[in-house]
């Protein structure tokens, strides 16, 4: 069976939301998954995972500056070497370039960004099936 973790930076709650649909979402379709706040990431699960789901909100100004949120602490995580990740952030109004800057981010973190994905606080079911479709293929069967 594939594993899958889904580690998520939270601030007011969106994101860890977010978290959860998508680790509903892997659940759904036969995968076991396990899912953590980025300050207590589970080691062994991490790296016996086949496919890693991170994700953080937005933060900046809505006409420019826009940014991954806490970018510390995710550039503080610990190293996925090589493992394809999918990488989302939730945002309000306007996510600007913020998800190619946690692209990088995460690249620097060992990560392959297989899949990316924006999902609107308002209606954070959006987004998740496809995000989720395109982690997945991306897994041995």
């Amino acid at each position: 069976m594939a594993r899958a973790v889904v580690i998520y930076e939270s601030l007011t709650g969106n994101t860890a939301r977010a978290a959860r649909l998508i680790a509903d979402e892997v659940a759904s379709r036969g995968v076991d998954v396990t899912i953590y706040n980025i300050t207590d990431i589970g080691l062994k699960e991490l790296a016996e995972a086949d496919v890693v789901f991170i994700g953080t909100w937005v933060d900046g100004l809505v006409l420019f500056g826009h940014r991954p949120g806490r970018k510390g602490r995710i550039q503080r995580m610990p190293v996925v070497d090589g493992k394809p990740v999918a990488a989302f952030m939730t945002y309000a109004i306007h996510a600007g370039k913020a998800l190619d800057r946690f692209s990088r981010v995460l690249t620097e973190r060992g990560a392959v960004v297989v899949a990316r994905g924006l999902l609107r606080r308002d209606h954070l079911d959006q987004g998740i099936e496809e995000l989720v479709t395109q982690a997945l293929a991306t897994v041995a069967a």
